[in-house]
């Protein structure tokens, strides 16, 4: 066996889980980033004079660099590695957010939050790539489940350092803080982030197997002598985009486009609006932004809890009952909310499944790919899936001027988010009991 089969059959060394830590780390800078915004738009507002208007260009500009970031600069990646990739991004994103406290008007302000954007939105492209090569076929599901909960954490944590950081300096502290932040995580990843197995081998770079070695010997297995002549067949690969559409992968990219889309449409919805629409719904201004903080906090636990259930069980089967199961939860909750406290437990449950959903999607997209277009195809299906969360808050706002409740919206949304699972369903696989291994270890039919 090769090196990539070693890693994928045996058991994770406490290496590979330091390499899923680092990208949980990552992902967690962009669950910070979305709610620094959100909790320092009050402050922002006040000094620069915006209209309701102005400020959502401003909290829309972080998800359009993401979605941008994801689509344009992920598929690079596949061409000069994941490592130098991520790094780039990590810097970008801290002098994004560094750059943020400096802003003197809106526009600076919205030229910052792209470039953050453009940032995060390519670390999470190549960090969830990472994350999954680097797991062995039986942990993926759960690997990739706790990498997803970054997010919620990210989100939690720094939201609250948000809140305080704000009370007793102002807005800019809180970028300066996660500016800091972002540097701090770049050195660590200077010392401690591999390049991805599959890429050395597959692109050839110089000094080729010293650093597969020096990766086998952190992972605990055998040193690399030679590396077998068929798999230098993509070393000149050029990755062009038009690959995701070529007769091979173009049914599971136009299925895995679908289910970003639609499932990031709900999860946008549901935690951009959901405080304001409890107050419509009848809840105090303090409940409603309770009720979104219970979101959050079902959030860290539903992406650990798919990663447990699909080791035991088919991952794409569990996919596809987290998102039924969303889209229902969805409709109780905001039918509950008159009754806070089951309105509450309702919100945790919606955000334990939701949350769930977007690690089942992360854990399915690397799978369906090559290892030449694999930063590619993962980049594409997030960016496809920040187009559904740029549109969702706009879409809403839309909908509410034109006198929709929030029990309709809610009803909508569920619609919506149950496509998501069908098209799911139809992405099919050679074994539909395998557990997502990546495309090298499996074949992926009809994709």
């Amino acid at each position: 066996m090769d090196l990539r089969e070693r890693i994928a059959t045996s058991k994770m060394s406490p290496y590979q889980w330091a390499i899923i830590g680092m990208c949980v780390l990552l992902n967690a800078l962009d669950g910070f980033d979305v709610l620094a915004m959100a909790f320092t738009a009050n402050g922002v507002t006040k000094e620069f004079g915006l209209t309701g208007s102005e400020l959502g260009l401003l909290l829309s500009a972080g998800l359009i660099g993401m979605a941008i970031g994801s689509l344009c600069l992920a598929p690079l990646a596949d061409i000069i590695g994941r490592r130098p990739m991520i790094l780039a991004s990590v810097g970008t994103a801290a002098v994004g957010m560094l750059l943020s406290a400096t802003a003197g008007n809106m526009v600076q302000l919205g030229m910052w939050r792209l470039l953050t954007g453009l940032g995060v939105g390519c670390i999470l492209a190549c960090t969830n790539v990472i994350a999954s090569e680097y797991s062995s076929t039986l942990r993926r599901g759960l690997s990739i489940s706790i990498y997803t909960a970054g997010y919620s954490i990210g989100a939690t944590l720094g939201g609250a350092a948000a809140v305080y950081l704000q009370s007793q300096s102002g807005w800019r502290a809180v970028f300066i803080f996660g500016g800091i932040s972002t540097l701090s995580v770049l050195v660590l990843l200077l010392f401690l982030l591999p390049e991805s197995v599959d890429f050395l081998v597959t692109k050839r770079p110089r000094n080729v197997l010293d650093r597969l070695n020096r990766i086998a010997r952190k992972t605990g297995h055998p040193e690399v002598t030679s590396i077998e002549a068929d798999d230098a067949s993509a070393k000149h690969k050029t990755n062009p985009i038009s690959d995701l559409l070529s007769a091979s992968n173009r049914r599971s990219t136009l299925l895995i486009w679908v289910a970003f889309f639609t499932m990031m449409f709900g999860f946008y919805f549901v935690n951009s609006w959901t405080p304001r629409l409890l107050v419509t719904a009848g809840m105090s201004e303090s409940q409603g932004i309770t009720g979104g903080l219970m979101l959050t906090l079902g959030g860290i636990f539903g992406a650990v809890l798919y990663g447990v259930l699909s080791a035991k069980w088919n991952s794409k089967i569990v996919l596809m009952g987290f998102t039924v199961l969303s889209a229902i939860m969805m409709v109780v909750f905001i039918s509950s909310a008159s009754v806070f406290m089951l309105a509450f437990a309702a919100g945790i449950l919606v955000g334990v499944l939701i949350n769930g959903c977007i690690a089942g999607l992360y854990t399915l997209a690397p799978s369906l790919y090559s290892t030449s277009v694999r930063s590619t195809g993962v980049g594409w299906g997030i960016g496809i899936g920040r187009i559904g969360a740029i549109i969702a808050p706009i879409m809403t706002g839309a909908l509410l001027d034109a006198s929709w409740s929030a029990v309709q919206l809610y009803l909508a949304v569920g619609a919506v988010v149950l496509v998501s699972a069908a098209a799911v369903g139809m992405i099919r696989s050679k074994d539909s009991n395998q557990n997502d291994a990546p495309a090298e270890d499996r074949e992926v039919v009809g994709a």
